[in-house]
């Protein structure tokens, strides 16, 4: 996801007025927000959403999470390559400063002027152009600051959801790696050290490549500064090593995979490896920012932002974060992409965890209502206290914002007088929701560690820790569903459960029905010149195969009813040189990809 450095130019043209009859079908795709700050002559960020949406079916038909992350990335990137090229190309030639948002296929722009604006707008295939706010995160509900917080052997948190059951078992993570996307990590923290995927035992060769991710790329101008230095932000901007210009990030990822070695057993899967992303500056995050690490988790990349590597995602990602919609974060389609995001990740077999949120006001009903928490997709945890009451400010459901009324949360763990780790090498108690999400990381990962198999299979893990969790009614209705119901709106399916949830993976066996391959497509010569020829194989039913050119029109289509393994022949004599995109569409699957036409 390297990011497109082009600094604003001045325009040799004039102005186009905002208001005229002709610009009615551009602004009616244009946020009202973003509409107000160019009336007012300043140059709102923003982000460009393409009306056309990756079909990632077929994923549910493979097995295994790299498998699965390959697919979703290629169908994804292919996408992007064809869809955002003419976007692309006037964000390049306004010398704009631009990022492409893959996993959702979109692009965030920086600082966009009322022309460059109008001419996005004006793009078919650009659906909708949202607005990217700062979004300001409080943290924790509770903090216990700069008290010293005493070593004990196990944290309450581990032991409750009984975490040492699995560990004298011989599983504690090992062999999985858990992602974190939040204010950013202390690596070099004895309880987190050596269980960063990027720590080597030796300083001298530890490699952040494909281990961080910093999407922070300038200053948050709410905070009231134009220039970063260590004494206003620790970590600056695009840091090439982890950093935490708070300590929320680094606390949540104690709980995950956290022990020193003397005592500290602050993490559920201290055998577990982790990698990060910053997601927040000083805790103000936005859309972009949030998308940015999503799709990093996608497919690692180097500290340049280049070679992505699918095959380096992480097994599942903890999301103690939420936008929130009455700071400005309430545009539809930016909820949209959000979702999107989820969907995809679960799509490349990866779990997503999200902290319910903390705005439960002693138990208030139809409390959880930002993003991503209030998604269906979204796994979604609750905290509870030590005595398994859940937590007053623990958000509960139903769901009122859509008009779902869907359950929320799902499972409940433990968010309260949470032990772990701070930057600078301490340790604090925190009380949040934030805290309880990461416990189910931790989970996730044991029970990836005692049946590797399941690696992947997102439904199926969600499903069994909720059927495996403790169950508890509340002494609250929250109507439709009653506190007695399994699953509330107070604990969802109940307290997790790591032992039980560990003992069903390991009992667990896929289910022995064949079924059908997933379709592969190659092609050849690439370059060609004069004619290609499409390898397709596992190929049944109707088949549609065409071609793009750079600006997305079809230069090429063909429909007939495949068998199932073909060679295709496709005549380019009449295509000039440059870059085509092509598409196949089977009963079974799709496939795309890149083609080069030579002279």
């Amino acid at each position: 996801m390297k990011k497109l450095m082009w600094p604003f130019a001045a325009l040799l043209f004039l102005a186009i007025p905002l208001h005229s009859q002709s610009d009615k079908a551009w602004r009616s795709k244009v946020s009202p927000d973003i509409l107000i700050a160019l009336d007012k002559g300043e140059k709102p960020d923003l982000i460009v959403v393409f009306r056309e949406q990756a079909d990632l079916s077929a994923a549910r038909r493979i097995h295994g999470k790299v498998e699965k992350a390959r697919f979703v990335y290629q169908s994804l990137e292919s996408l992007a390559e064809r869809a955002q090229a003419r976007a692309t190309r006037i964000v390049r030639e306004r010398q704009a400063s631009a990022n492409r948002l893959l996993l959702v296929n979109a692009m965030s722009v920086e600082h966009a002027d009322a022309a460059l604006t109008r001419a996005l707008a004006e793009l078919g295939e650009v659906k909708w152009l949202g607005a990217d706010p700062w979004v300001r995160f409080p943290g924790p509900f509770k903090a216990e600051e700069h008290i010293p917080a005493e070593r004990s052997t196990v944290e309450w948190g581990i032991a409750k959801i009984n975490a040492p059951d699995v560990w004298a078992l011989g599983y504690t993570g090992q062999g999985v790696t858990v992602g974190g996307s939040d204010t950013g990590y202390e690596w070099w923290h004895p309880a987190l050290k050596n269980s960063y995927r990027g720590w080597t035992g030796d300083s001298a060769t530890t490699s952040h490549t494909y281990n961080w991710h910093d999407a922070i790329h300038e200053l948050n101008p709410l905070n009231g500064d134009t220039t970063a230095n260590p004494f206003n932000n620790p970590c600056g901007l695009d840091s090439p090593t982890p950093c935490d210009d708070s300590k929320h990030g680094t606390h949540t990822m104690g709980t995950m995979t956290g022990d020193d070695g003397m005592g500290n057993q602050i993490g559920v899967a201290p055998g577990a490896k982790w990698i990060g992303c910053r997601n927040m500056e000083r805790n103000w995050g936005k859309p972009s920012s949030y998308l940015e690490c999503f799709g990093w988790f996608l497919a690692p990349t180097d500290l340049n932002g280049e070679n992505p590597d699918p095959s380096k995602s992480p097994d599942v990602i903890n999301n103690s974060w939420y936008c929130a919609t009455f700071e400005g974060c309430n545009d539809l389609s930016i909820d949209s992409l959000l979702l999107t995001a989820v969907i995809n990740m679960k799509a490349a077999g990866i779990v997503v965890v999200v902290s319910n949120g903390n705005a439960g006001n002693n138990g208030t009903c139809g409390t959880t209502n930002d993003p991503p928490a209030f998604f269906r997709e979204s796994f979604s945890v609750g905290a509870i206290e030590s005595n398994d009451t859940v937590a007053g400010y623990s958000s509960r459901g139903p769901v009122m914002i859509d008009g779902s009324l869907r359950t929320k949360p799902n499972v409940v763990a433990p968010g309260s007088f949470v032990r772990s780790s701070v930057p600078n090498g301490g340790y604090e108690h925190f009380w949040g929701t934030s805290m309880a999400g990461p416990h189910v990381v931790g989970l996730v990962a044991l029970m990836l560690s005692a049946k590797p198999e399941l690696t992947g299979e997102v439904e199926t893990i969600e499903d069994m820790i909720e059927q495996t969790a403790v169950y508890f009614a509340d002494t609250t209705d929250c109507p439709p569903t009653l506190g007695t119901d399994r699953p509330n709106h107070a604990y969802g399916w109940g307290r997790v459960d790591a032992l039980a949830a560990v003992n069903a993976a390991i009992a667990w066996s896929p289910v022995s029905v064949a079924e059908p391959l997933a379709l592969t497509a190659a092609v050849f010569p690439n370059p060609a010149r004069g004619q290609a020829v499409f390898d397709l194989k596992n190929i049944t039913g109707p088949v549609t195969l065409e071609l793009f050119a750079a600006d997305g029109k079809r230069v090429f289509s063909k429909n007939w009813t495949a068998a199932a393994h073909e060679l295709v022949p496709v005549s380019l004599k009449h295509l000039p040189q440059g870059v085509y995109f092509w598409r196949l569409r089977a009963t079974n699957g799709v496939a795309s990809g890149k083609l080069e036409v030579g002279n």
